[in-house]
């Protein structure tokens, strides 16, 4: 296996469930479904297929002689066509009537309504475990203020709780587009060679009564609500970009997550998981690197990029059918669910494995509230104090010119607070200045907000989804 190209995805990244679900066995063993459904409905509403025949291929859809198979399309030149001979093979008294009235995107399209439905189940489970760990990490840190940034500048205080609501929020979004894909979709049927179901209603003798009930059985069968009410012999692509859209979606939040991990660890406040002989750099010993949330990013990228195959996909098909469209999804669909496994997957584990630290959190909020304490020290000072507005505010400029010079300039301590405290024109005892200081008293709504964010939004998802929790996060490599 060593000789010859894997993909990534497969041999380092996504897990076993998802790798399955996309595998050859999956996809052929399906086929092999839809024409025992296909056929069992037939039978039903009046075609002479025999009990027997059913027998026969319920007895040979997971025995797949894959070797055969691709002798059969060396030969044809069809991958459709080989896998109907390779079935026909195993169940010769069922061979007359194997894809009767069917053109291949019967089975081909139906498979990967199928794959999409069940791919989208897997990673709702995984980004439910993502909110999940979010809202625990939130839970854990509603209370601890940490020094907030815009455009990666000091600005007012947050909570680590508060900021770690930024993140679920996005995934919450995340999980409504997943949900709305799930609820929207639809088979495509049996529809036949442009969508006008002529086949079928040939084999039903004109009845086109039994063509639509056809294709009812088939979507019941499989558990479908309803099959497109139009197509040509393909489903509109415009459904495979939907579906991708939304794993875009989930690979922009984990992104983002990602991206602010990375910016924390480098500030010292916070580490993603790190086992105990975990190296970080084959050069320096010493390293610690962030990477897991950089691979969060790097898979994220693949994903967000690979969302324009399908666009470009549904924009150029042509007509009821062109081809040009089966080598790029063959690609593009699986390894958009297999990435976005591997990275909800990194998501859960970072989440639930993530150190704050509090004591780094505090120093650099020491180094800026000074700062940011000065409306509240000259509020204090003139309604306290008597002191003249004006004449303070002054004061305050002059002294945080003055500190501003020294941490910049020369690399020392802010010194302001020393500035005011030993400044008599305002006043302020040691135990003022400290209650004015509070980093609690900095962060506003904060610690409230998550509070209730998580209490209104997080707790009722979770709550309504208490099945899909519990998924093990294994990180292999």
């Amino acid at each position: 296996m060593h000789e010859f190209y894997e993909s990534p995805l497969c041999g380092r990244y996504a897990d076993e469930e998802m790798k399955r679900l996309f595998s050859d066995q999956r996809k052929f063993s399906t086929w092999r479904r839809l024409w025992l459904i296909l056929a069992e409905s037939e039978k039903e509403l009046g075609i002479g297929i025999t009990e027997a025949q059913l027998d026969e291929m319920r007895a040979h859809l997971d025995d797949i002689d894959f070797e055969a198979a691709a002798a059969h399309e060396r030969a044809v030149r069809h991958d459709v066509m080989a896998h109907v001979l390779t079935f026909g093979d195993c169940c010769p008294a069922a061979r007359p009537i194997i894809h009767l009235g069917a053109t291949s995107c019967y089975v081909g399209d139906n498979t990967d309504i199928l794959n999409l439905r069940e791919g989208l189940r897997l990673i709702r489970r995984l980004l439910l475990n993502a909110i999940q760990a979010l809202g625990d990490f939130a839970e854990r840190h509603a209370d601890l203020p940490t020094l907030a940034y815009t455009h990666f500048q000091a600005a007012q205080p947050t909570t680590v709780g508060k900021r770690a609501c930024l993140w679920l929020n996005d995934l919450t979004m995340d999980l409504e587009q997943i949900d709305f894909q799930l609820k929207n979709l639809k088979l495509l049927g049996c529809k036949g060679a442009t969508g006008t179901g002529a086949s079928f209603l040939n084999l039903f003798d004109g009845d086109a009564g039994k063509v639509e009930l056809l294709e009812k059985k088939i979507a019941e069968k499989l558990h479908f609500d309803a099959c497109q009410p139009v197509s040509g012999q393909t489903y509109t692509r415009k459904v495979d970009f939907a579906v991708l859209q939304a794993l875009c979606g989930i690979a922009q939040s984990a992104s983002k997550f990602a991206t602010d991990v990375r910016l924390l660890c480098h500030l010292k406040e916070v580490n993603e998981p790190f086992e105990s002989g975990q190296i970080g750099s084959s050069a320096m010993a010493y390293k610690r690197n962030p990477m897991r949330c950089e691979r969060i990013c790097s898979l994220s990228r693949y994903v967000i990029c690979d969302v324009q195959n399908a666009a470009v996909t549904a924009a150029t098909q042509w007509l009821e059918r062109t081809l040009d469209d089966s080598a790029n999804r063959r690609l593009a669909i699986p390894e958009a669910f297999l990435a976005t496994d591997a990275i909800l997957n990194l998501v859960i584990n970072v989440a639930r494995g993530m150190t704050v630290y509090p004591a780094v959190c505090q120093r650099h909020l020491q180094e800026e509230l000074p700062f940011m304490a000065t409306e509240n020290i000259l509020m204090y000072c003139v309604q306290h104090k008597g002191g003249d507005r004006q004449s303070l505010h002054e004061r305050i400029r002059q002294h945080s010119m003055a500190a501003a010079e020294q941490v910049k300039r020369y690399g020392r301590e802010n010194d302001l607070l020393d500035r005011i405290r030993q400044d008599s024109a305002f006043g302020l005892a040691e135990e003022e200045l400290n209650r004015l200081l509070d980093p609690a008293a900095f962060t506003g709504m904060a610690q409230r907000q998550c509070g209730q964010y998580l209490k209104q939004t997080i707790e009722p998802i979770l709550a309504a989804n208490r099945d899909a929790l519990g998924a093990e996060a294994r990180i292999d490599v």
